[in-house]
């Protein structure tokens, strides 16, 4: 079709039939696959985060729910269905971005606001409809929001268990990351995850409400804790898992079969007794949560990384919230061999800088650089370097 605009790498759906670029994607089938489940939950809207479980940062491609329902890419954003409407509100960092990947199904927002969401559902959801969304993938404090916004407006907020998207979605989602979970040799760490057990409950003691456990959800927690890393995030070294530590039990969610032998041997070294890592899949944290909490039980839990699922197993007069747990506290103080290490990997990394910089020197009067090759010569540069595991993000390459 003729393109009006004086761009043609965006959509243009004022014209018949709409413009859409080749880096659109279709969404059509994937919105009526998910509108077929929303009718039978009784759900008049859905609403897709673009978060995964552990509130992380980055995600994985299984986790990418937003970029499979909307064919937008970008790395923040919401997208809500109602019956016969699709929204996707995104950052102004994003906004040329989205008119290139979404297609006509889809009205752009340019905000990112809770209470903007939460009006435009109260335009669309009649009275005494359900706007249902999966609990396991938002914040305690972002649930709270939508809660609040809706308040009083005769429609109610529904979880769902069931993840919408991920049934629509089906056999084509990518398949769980099933890489080695490794241990990180001691020559690293400082100081082994017995000690750093034997720290965390020595807090959980010292604390006025005395906790009888620890949740941990992020996933960065577990990760430090146990001294394991893993790659089932690009440029993030871990896994998925969460860990429930009590005064004499620790419990890990992880998927067993991908622990190295190293690992494995690493964490059940102390069995059977206190320092013993009771290995339990993945999937069982929930259930897990579920039977300890029946007992007469306190369970300290940091707001920022906990989903509000997670944080509704347990009742209210059991939990001790603060913002970060106490791992994520014990985390931020680097001891002195952390310190060295640090130093060390950014002494590497600028010898890779200066080694870029030196190139570029040479090559750009040449004209033979442009910035995606420029990127990838800085990342082979850091790869040569001793220890190196991959960038820590995808590199944002600009010139002029």
């Amino acid at each position: 079709p003729r393109i009006p605009s004086t761009r043609n790498d965006i959509r243009d759906c004022s014209t018949d039939p709409p413009y859409l670029p080749p880096t659109a994607t279709n969404t059509t089938a994937r919105l009526a696959a998910l509108r077929g489940l929303m009718r039978t939950h009784g759900a008049h809207a859905y609403i897709v985060p673009s978060t995964d479980a552990h509130m992380s940062e980055y995600i994985s491609e299984r986790d990418a729910r937003l970029g499979w329902l909307t064919g937008f890419t970008g790395s923040a954003g919401t997208a809500v269905v109602t019956e016969d409407k699709a929204a996707l509100w995104t950052d102004s960092r994003y906004w040329t971005q989205a008119e290139r990947e979404l297609d006509c199904n889809w009205e752009l927002q340019r905000t990112t606001s809770i209470e903007s969401i939460g009006m435009w559902i109260l335009k669309m959801v009649p009275v005494k409809g359900n706007i249902s969304l999966d609990p396991f993938l938002f914040s305690i404090d972002t649930w709270n929001s939508y809660s609040q916004a809706l308040h009083g407006s005769g429609r109610t907020l529904l979880p769902l268990e069931t993840n919408l998207v991920d049934q629509a979605w089906g056999d084509q989602r990518p398949l769980p990351s099933s890489s080695e979970i490794y241990s990180l040799p001691a020559e690293f760490t400082g100081s082994s995850w017995q000690q750093k057990v034997a720290g965390i409950r020595q807090r959980m003691e010292q604390h006025a409400r005395r906790p009888t456990a620890v949740l941990l959800s992020g996933l960065e927690e577990t990760a430090w804790l146990f001294n394991l890393r893993g790659d089932d995030i690009p440029y993030n070294p871990v896994f998925y898992s969460y860990t429930l530590l009590t005064n004499t039990t620790i419990s890990l969610f992880v998927e067993e079969s991908r622990l190295s032998a190293a690992a494995r041997e690493s964490l059940l070294s102390g069995c059977p007794g206190p320092l013993c890592v009771e290995l339990q899949d993945y999937g069982q944290v929930s259930a897990h949560l579920r039977w300890y909490t029946q007992g007469n039980v306190t369970v300290w839990l940091g707001t920022e990384y906990t989903t509000y699922g997670l944080y509704g197993i347990i009742p209210q007069e059991k939990l001790l919230e603060e913002n970060y747990s106490p791992v994520m506290m014990a985390k931020a103080v680097k001891n002195a061999h952390e310190q060295e290490m640090l130093r060390a990997a950014h002494v590497r990394d600028a010898v890779a800088v200066i080694q870029y910089l030196l190139w570029l020197e040479k090559t750009v009067p040449r004209g033979q650089v442009d910035e995606f090759s420029g990127a990838q010569h800085i990342d082979a540069l850091r790869w040569a370097q001793e220890h190196s595991r991959g960038p820590s993000f995808q590199s944002i390459s600009a010139s002029g």
